[in-house]
């Protein structure tokens, strides 16, 4: 059955079924998704506020001047902004290494932590990095620390448990991120966003993610903003209820997702992981090089060669998605708790993606 027909059908679970079909179905057939490349139909074009971001602003963040960026949104989900790769040249490469380098160090956490002893996870990059140089094509090698990645938290760090954010369970947030969090948020209308939890994604060809809301947050006024990089992937955007059919759409290297008023609150998932449209084993804005002037107080640093060579070599086969939301208001505190150290963890590893061996998956949270 077609996906159309599957969303005409509505009725008990309309989300799981069109997730089932995208998540089965081989990559011919993807006519109904959206593409943002080629916007049409039910896409429309969005205004930014152009005045809200300095030039020197958005270089400082890797990004080109705010009047040059495309943003659309979708009929039916007020809110939703959608904008095509507005990264400077070179400048992804930036927060592909920080994913992969930096922000899974400690204090930050990740899934190994479930399951290691903190000395085991403590430079996931050293541990792997020669493994992922060195690997060939075969599926049967075994997989470095950073490719058993599934996820890593900053700020303020989700309890899984009590499915709570707390004061005592925060960590600081990068800097450069925050900066980067903050610019696009001014451009989307939202000025004074401040970047306080993020969830980064580390996705394969055999994952993707279950159907869930976004709702833990305090303060449901700020945007969740989302930052794409690698591979391609397909996005489910629903409704408040999953008996709503959601819309699917692409998402490619570069792309930036805002969800924010009625679209925030929204239902969504990620069905598969798909190979860069172009052919290639990498999209050719990853192959772009970083100019050698950075502007001054620029957030963005150049990267190694040999670093650069270990990121290549893991994007051939992954994508790396970066959440950023607001947790409070300004001024806004977390309620008094009892019973809990706020330190809780996700149950399992697997309970955040799903993989070519899940069968039903639980609704989650980006």
């Amino acid at each position: 059955m077609a996906a159309a027909a599957l969303t005409r059908e509505g009725g008990e679970d309309a989300f799981r079924r069109l997730f089932r079909f995208y998540r089965q179905r081989d990559a011919s057939d993807l006519r109904g998704v959206v593409d943002f490349s080629a916007p049409g139909g039910q896409v429309f074009r969005s205004q930014l506020s152009i005045s809200s971001v300095s030039d020197q602003d958005a270089y400082r963040a890797g990004l080109q001047p705010v009047s040059q960026w495309k943003a659309y949104g979708l009929s039916g989900y007020p809110g939703f902004i959608f904008i095509p790769n507005p990264f400077l040249p070179g400048c992804q490469r930036h927060w592909v290494k920080q994913c992969l380098k930096l922000y899974p160090e400690k204090p930050n956490v990740c899934n190994l932590d479930l399951h290691m002893a903190p000395e085991k996870t403590t430079d996931l990059w050293g541990q792997s990095k020669e493994q992922l140089r060195r690997k060939g094509s075969s599926k049967w090698e075994p997989r470095s620390l950073l490719e058993k990645l599934r996820w890593v938290t900053l700020g303020y760090h989700y309890n899984w448990d009590t499915k709570k954010y707390s004061a005592n369970h925060h960590t600081p947030f990068p800097s450069d991120l925050a900066f980067l969090s903050e610019q696009v948020a001014a451009a989307c209308g939202f000025r004074g966003f401040q970047a306080q939890a993020g969830i980064l994604n580390y996705y394969h060809f055999d994952s993707s993610l279950g159907i869930h809301v976004d709702e833990s947050e305090l303060d449901h006024s700020r945007p969740l903003l989302s930052f794409s990089f690698g591979q391609s992937s397909i996005f489910l955007l629903g409704g408040l209820k999953r008996e709503e059919a959601p819309t699917a759409m692409f998402m490619h290297s570069g792309d930036i997702m805002v969800m924010s008023g009625f679209s925030r609150l929204l239902y969504h998932a990620v069905p598969r992981v798909l190979p860069n449209p172009e052919g290639t084993a990498l999209p050719s804005c990853l192959n772009q090089a970083l100019s050698s002037d950075l502007p001054a107080g620029s957030v963005i640093e150049h990267s190694s060669d040999e670093d650069w060579q270990v990121c290549a070599k893991y994007l051939q086969s992954s994508r790396i998605n970066m959440t950023i939301r607001q947790v409070l208001a300004e001024g806004q505190k977390f309620p008094e708790e009892s019973g809990t150290n706020g330190k809780g963890q996700a149950p399992s590893e697997d309970s955040y993606h799903e993989n070519s061996k899940a069968k039903r998956h639980k609704p989650n949270r980006v």
